[in-house]
């Protein structure tokens, strides 16, 4: 597959088969992403992959906790808020996907239902979980994390696979702490669900927009025709 092809056929997928992804593919993934630009070289980015019964834990245990009442919370803090045009994105993209599944406005409980299934990562059957060393500045990690991420979504089209990158898998992080063993010291940043896609969901069947060239790309020094 072409790499603008692969840029431009990658959605994010909500919806998975239940078919375990073998090792060694998710391997073979890893090996070429951990390619990925990295400004110095520092290579900011620890990968624990999770899968099977110890991501089943991980799951039911954020899903009892949230039907505790308990807020979550991500290892780097609360997001702010959106606001603006980035809010209406947001919404846009919120209004075209509760639409697939059927889901109202108003009814706040499939709403719910829907939301808690980010905690269950998209009930895919592996995660792969992207952390940082405490000791690193956040911005410049987070910078090179997000160029390995892409390229694990895209690599992961080669082997007809199909990636959601996502934060709320992890924002009950004692949670993963204690399945995982990743240390304290390490703080997750995000998470990828990956596996083979169900087509015949109907979250699949979303794919967002991208605003044109002409309102986000400004061009200094060119010459105009």
């Amino acid at each position: 597959m072409e790499l603008k092809d692969a840029i431009r056929k990658r959605i994010s997928v909500r919806g998975y088969k239940k078919d375990p992804v073998p090792e060694n593919i998710l391997s073979e993934i890893l090996e070429v992403s951990l390619r990925s630009p990295s400004a110095m070289n520092v290579q900011p980015w620890e990968i624990t992959v999770v899968t099977g019964k110890p991501l089943a834990q991980i799951c039911q245990e954020n899903m009892a906790l949230l039907q505790g009442g308990k807020m979550p919370g991500a290892d780097l803090g609360h997001a702010k808020p959106y606001e603006g045009v980035h809010k209406d994105r947001q919404r846009t993209l919120g209004f075209e996907l509760y639409g697939l599944l059927g889901i109202a406005r108003d009814n706040k409980e499939k709403r719910n239902e829907w939301m808690m299934t980010g905690f269950r990562s998209f009930d895919a059957p592996a995660v792969i979980i992207v952390s940082a060393d405490e000791s690193l500045e956040a911005r410049l990690a987070a910078s090179d994390i997000g160029g390995l991420i892409q390229t694990i979504c895209l690599v992961a089209l080669e082997y007809g696979l199909g990636t959601c990158i996502n934060g709320q898998g992890i924002l009950f992080p004692d949670v993963v702490r204690k399945v995982t063993g990743i240390p304290i010291s390490q703080k997750m940043y995000i998470c990828i669900a990956i596996g083979y896609p169900d087509w015949d969901h109907p979250a699949n069947k979303l794919i967002s927009a991208r605003e044109s060239m002409k309102t986000v790309v400004s061009w200094v020094g060119f010459e105009k025709n």
